[in-house]
């Protein structure tokens, strides 16, 4: 088989983990006995011997400072007391006396006001506290009396004043055999202004619940205490008795208030939670942990008690316990050597979360590490599997141990849905999961454990996603068969049918769905199910098939909605054929709304199509849509003009005489075919559209020829048109007047066409009459002809004599010309080259500007067209050639002019020829020198040469 996904952590193992109390030996070798020893804040202090107190500041611990008390009398350390900041040291004797020891002084001072008093618990004030002062707090004594207090020490005073503020008693609490002990005091705040003070005897737990207006906290809890003065509070009592009992409270990081609490008393430690919401009692989730089977309070009772995260650790005169809260099992035992001596006293720095142990002579730190490392696995055994998970998020191994279990232990309690989720979620063999749930028959619950594996994948997990994929598809399909079918599960239906719909048109689905669309496809078309069908197809953008199933179902409307809706050209196209056959008026209106996106010529097959087999007013249609392309998308192609044409030629003759005319006469601007309109519209018999169409062609003896039988008129328009053409033109009238003279035998109207045309006489049109017409007819137009030709006859003198006196003035001024000149002075130079122009032949112009002929030559060629420039070359080779001097020198001048008349130019013509190019006008003045305004001084060609001689 082939394994979709395979387990991850097979074999998996877990690193070799430090301990989670780790124990370290502090390196201090105590010159005395060790009585006592607090931590707080980093700050530790402890008692040596009988009258030395030694301070050390953790994060400086190579600079201890120590301080005497001073007492001569046989006065011992009874207990320490310090306070949250590290900064208020209390140091209760056994003689019922009280010392003070602040941080900032090396003094220790007596509290008189406390004499008399053994002191057993101190309840600090950890909202009003400072490094200077106390604030209001609790202090519980032997004799059962909780006194209030308040201990302040001011800077800077020249005289020494009294540090204890006031002490006085509040409340004195007892037991059934009277006043007890004050084990442990506690104050926390909660909400609105409500306090919670803890006190606890060596078997009752007290509790004190009251606010105190906002404002007047410095004015102590004696308030709180004056409610119960009455009434005793609410308190926790067990009946077995260690002779004192201890409690541990929990604060976890950032934040300010207990979280948990352990108080150890006769019977075990009674564990809960701290909830300040709760009007009376803040204790919650209360339950009672039996010492461990080792522990006899009567012969190895516990010493002391330190509150951790998810343990509780409980300090024996040999041996440290710590016992789970989860499940009040040990986790861990620390057995202490006999050398180091009993242990005496066990304490935890609340700020770094460090716990301290110490015997006479000895001390030792233990760090906790990572205490939740398993805690997972005790809460994954008690089913609490929401809180297993939390507890190893950031260790997939285990989590996976969770999720499996969580999964087992939901389908063993038959909550098959759940166990799909977490199945899912697990690197559990995927045939093993699936076929699990099939041999219970739960195809939901398949389906589910499906879809969640599916969301799971990677993208590169392509095969595994197709294979999930079309699975769920035909699960689906299935289940949706099956519902259909019983009308008790309509609403069952109707939320699958659209979790499937859901399914299919998941973002993350898409690609893999588009890829197998055709298995897709196969499957739905398998099931019969064509509702979905189309939705799939719509999904997957594929709307041919779309359209195509509701052309199938005769759902036309609906068909062009969807292409409406997409504005697919290429569906348009496919599919207007089709729904045009039924309803074409809103197909057009489709096309319409298409503008320029859809090509109308590839709609012309759907039309021609449609107007063969339908009536006028659905041939209108097709003209409708045609009109907005010409007119409207102004197109130019011209199968489309010319199905235009078409049409109007069919059906609308009116508009297609005002089409063509809108079109215009000129054959580069119309867009139809004019040999096709020509034909159509003979076929049709529309002469006035033919006489236009011949009208464009210039075809105008066929137009007047078809105009002849249509009227007179219209052909009079076309007979005018050449107008470059007087031969045709008057060719086309004697047309018109054969038909009005032969056909229409009408005298007058032949006349009117003389009149018409200026170009036709009445000798033109006589022969057309016949011989029995009288001259009465035409005496008027024979008196106008001959009136013209004597006219014409007077002009024609008046050209003869103009022409002559032209011609004598021309004879003139040619004999002036010959005898005009120009003088040169000897001085004069060419206006060329500058030099002297008597030297060589020159040339002297009427502007005054003369050149030698060489010069003038060399300025005029290159501006000469390149005809002049070869006949010049060929004119002077000939030049040369008649410049050879003659082999005999007394050859005679006549011979001479004879052989060269035979066949050559003379010497003197090739001469005049030679001067008529080149001297045609001054180089200088005339219009060489205008056309070559435009040109470069340097020609381009030559242009790098020139540069490099000016370097």
């Amino acid at each position: 088989s082939v394994h979709v996904l395979s387990s991850g952590y097979v074999n998996a193992r877990l690193e070799k983990e430090t301990p989670i109390f780790n124990k370290q030996r502090i390196d201090f070798a105590p010159p005395e006995k060790i009585n006592s020893l607090v931590v707080s804040s980093n700050q530790l202090c402890m008692s040596l011997g009988k009258d030395t107190l030694l301070r050390i500041d953790l994060g400086k611990p190579d600079e201890p400072n120590q301080v005497e008390l001073g007492r001569k009398d046989e006065a011992k350390v009874y207990k320490m007391f310090l306070d949250h900041t590290g900064s208020h040291l209390l140091i209760a004797l056994n003689t019922s006396e009280c010392l003070y020891l602040n941080r900032s002084v090396q003094k220790v001072r007596a509290l008189s006001r406390w004499k008399g008093h053994l002191i057993e618990s101190v309840g600090w004030n950890k909202f009003l506290g400072s490094e200077t002062n106390t604030g209001p707090i609790l202090v519980g004594t032997s004799q059962g009396q909780i006194y209030e207090a308040e201990i302040s020490i001011s800077e800077g005073s020249l005289f020494s004043t009294n540090p204890d503020q006031y002490f006085r008693q509040v409340y004195t609490l007892e037991e059934e055999s009277g006043p007890a002990p004050v084990c442990c005091l506690e104050t926390e705040r909660g909400i609105e202004g409500k306090f919670f003070i803890i006190a606890t005897t060596r078997k009752r737990l007290f509790q004190f619940v009251g606010k105190v207006p906002e404002g007047t906290e410095q004015q102590g809890f004696s308030s709180i205490f004056a409610m119960h003065a009455d009434h005793l509070p609410s308190f926790r009592e067990f009946p077995a008795n260690l002779g004192f009992s201890e409690i541990a409270f929990y604060t976890p990081k950032l934040r300010s208030s207990p979280r948990s609490f352990a108080w150890m008393m006769g019977n075990g430690v009674l564990y809960g939670t701290l909830d300040y919401s709760r009007p009376d009692s803040i204790l919650s989730d209360e339950r009672v942990w039996v010492y461990p089977s080792d522990i006899d309070i009567t012969v190895n009772k516990p010493i002391s008690i330190v509150l951790t995260q998810f343990h509780f650790l409980l300090l024996l005169p040999d041996r440290v316990k710590a016992v789970c809260t989860l499940n009040g099992q040990v986790v861990f035992q620390d057995l202490f050597l006999e050398k180091f001596g009993l242990l005496t006293r066990m304490i935890k720095d609340p700020t770094v979360q460090q716990i301290w142990i110490h015997t006479e002579k000895v001390v030792f730190r233990y760090h906790v590490q990572r205490e939740s490392r398993d805690v997972w696995k005790m809460y994954m055994n008690m089913n609490k599997f929401d809180l297993a998970k939390e507890y190893c998020k950031d260790r997939p191994e285990c989590l996976d141990i969770v999720l499996a279990k969580e999964a087992e232990h939901c389908f063993q309690n038959k909550r098959y849905l759940d166990s799909a989720k977490c199945y899912a979620l697990t690197q559990n063999y995927f045939e093993e999961i699936a076929l699990k749930f099939i041999e219970a028959k739960q195809e939901e619950a398949l389906m589910e454990f499906l879809i969640k594996k599916l969301s799971s994948l990677k993208p590169s997990e392509k095969t595994q996603t197709t294979l999930l994929t079309t699975w769920l598809t035909e699960l689906y399909l299935n289940w949706l068969g099956i519902l259909e079918g019983d009308s008790s599960q309509r609403n069952l239906y109707l939320d699958t049918r659209e979790k499937f719909r859901t399914f299919l048109s998941s973002p993350k689905n898409k690609d893999c769905l588009f890829n197998n669309r055709a298995s897709i496809y196969e499957l739905l078309a398998s099931h019969g199910d064509t509702e979905h069908m189309v939705y799939f197809a719509v999904i997957m953008q594929d709307y041919e098939r779309v359209v195509a199933h509701h052309c199938q179902h005769d759902e036309y409307d609906e068909a062009l909605n969807v292409l409406s809706r997409h504005r697919d050209e290429k569906l348009f196209y496919k599919f207007s054929p089709v729904l045009i056959q039924h309803i074409p008026k809103k197909v057009v209106d489709a096309w319409i709304s298409m503008g320029s996106r859809l090509d109308a010529r590839n709609l012309i097959p759907a039309l021609v199509n449609y107007s063969q087999s339908a009536s006028t007013q659905q041939i209108n249609e097709a003209i409708r849509y045609m009109e907005f392309c010409v007119y409207q998308l102004e197109e130019t192609q011209q199968a489309i003009h010319n199905y235009l044409l078409s049409l109007y030629a069919l059906c609308r003759p009116d508009s297609l005489l005002s089409y063509l005319e809108q079109a215009g006469t000129n054959p580069n601007r119309i867009h139809y075919d004019l040999k096709y309109a020509l034909r159509l519209c003979a076929e049709h018999g529309h002469h006035h559209a033919c006489v236009h169409i011949y009208k464009v062609m210039e075809l105008y003896e066929e137009a007047v020829d078809l105009a002849l039988q249509v009227d007179v008129d219209l052909a009079k328009s076309c007979a005018d048109l050449p107008e470059d053409d007087e031969e045709l033109r008057k060719k086309l009238w004697l047309k018109i007047a054969r038909h009005v003279v032969q056909e229409e035998k009408d005298v007058k109207k032949a006349m009117a066409c003389l009149s018409s045309c200026a170009l036709l006489k009445i000798e033109d049109v006589l022969p057309f009459f016949p011989d029995f017409v009288t001259i009465d007819h035409f005496k008027e137009a024979i008196c106008n002809s001959l009136e013209d030709y004597n006219k014409h006859i007077e002009e024609l003198k008046r050209e003869m004599e103009e022409a002559t006196q032209s011609a004598k003035r021309i004879r003139e001024d040619i004999q002036e010309m010959r005898n005009k000149y120009g003088s040169v002075e000897p001085q004069e130079k060419c206006a060329a080259c500058d030099f002297p122009l008597l030297n060589r032949p020159f040339y002297l112009f009427l502007c005054g500007h003369m050149f030698h002929y060489d010069c003038l030559l060399q300025a005029v060629f290159p501006n000469l067209p390149a005809y002049k420039q070869a006949k010049l070359e060929d004119l002077q080779k000939k030049l040369a050639a008649t410049s050879q001097p003659s082999k005999s020198h007394h050859r005679p001048k006549d011979a001479d002019t004879i052989s060269l008349g035979k066949g050559q130019q003379s010497r003197e013509q090739i001469k005049a020829d030679i001067d008529d190019i080149v001297a045609a006008e001054c180089v200088y003045c005339g219009e060489l020198m205008i056309r070559s305004i435009d040109k470069p001084f340097i020609d381009p060609q030559k242009y790098e040469e020139e540069m490099q001689s000016w370097l």
